[in-house]
């Protein structure tokens, strides 16, 4: 799809599809590194690690506990743009286009993330949710993030799943995340539900304020998908509790033509 369609799509549906960008050479790169950081074959200082459960409940998750040992059962590793390979890929030019056309010549990202549902077990189902609100602890919400799927996510095999539109709403709930039931259940959002199959090396551009979702996989294979949420530069980290969060400035070098 033009760049000009996809982005007009976007901002009307909340996502939109960007077509195959990566090519096996950058699927098998980015795929071969997924698998070295989940078994400790690369360093795992720097990254953030959260394990899938057992169960296959997100709500048995485990949170705080990190780096667990090697294991292809990682549901999510975060601060992928300290790796060289993430970095470039995150980076590349088409998504620069895209991100300026949006977010403006001043670019940071909020995070760069693999989502991982293992071929054993099929990951966890991730419920109705959105990327914002003061959970995020930023002085604004983002508003957009490119995802690329690395193994093909058909239906059954983890898709990302929407409500097409949902954006439009705003935030849920001001702290943003889980969706609660009643409003779940008020949109009819189960017989709205829209999934989105996708091919490896597709892209899509989601807004951080649409209301997504994934099943857990029964192809018996992989799912990664490697996402990046672009903001404004002048986003800032307002929490308290903690020193504020720096954020990875990115395409700093003269805008793509």
């Amino acid at each position: 799809m033009p760049l000009r369609d996809a982005i007009d799509h976007y901002r009307e549906h909340g996502w939109a599809r960007l077509g195959v960008l990566a090519d096996e050479a950058t699927l098998s790169a980015l795929r071969a590194r997924a698998d070295d950081i989940m078994l400790g074959r690369v360093a795992p200082e720097g990254f953030f690690f959260q394990h899938d459960a057992p169960s296959g409940r997100y709500e048995d998750l485990e949170f705080g506990a990190g780096w667990v040992g090697p294991s292809l059962g990682y549901r999510k590793i975060e601060k992928l743009e300290r790796d060289p390979l993430f970095r470039a890929w995150l980076e590349n030019p088409c998504f620069e286009r895209v991100v300026r056309a949006v977010v403006g010549d001043d670019v940071a990202i909020y995070r760069a993330t693999l989502f991982s549902k293992a071929a054993e077990g099929g990951g966890s189902a991730l419920p109705w949710h959105q990327d914002g609100g003061s959970f995020w602890g930023l002085d604004r919400t983002p508003e957009l993030q490119l995802w690329t799927a690395l193994d093909d996510a058909p239906v059954g095999g983890g898709c990302v799943e929407v409500l097409d539109g949902s954006h439009k709403g705003g935030l849920a709930t001001p702290l943003g995340g889980m969706i609660p039931r009643a409003v779940l259940e008020q949109a009819r959002a189960s017989e709205r539900r829209l999934s989105l199959p996708a091919r490896a090396g597709e892209v899509l551009l989601l807004h951080n304020l649409l209301w997504h979702a994934s099943g857990r996989s029964t192809t018996g294979r992989p799912r990664r998908a490697f996402t990046v949420a672009y903001m404004s530069a002048a986003t800032r980290c307002v929490r308290r509790r903690r020193a504020p969060r720096q954020f990875v400035r990115v395409f700093e070098r003269q805008p793509a033509d």
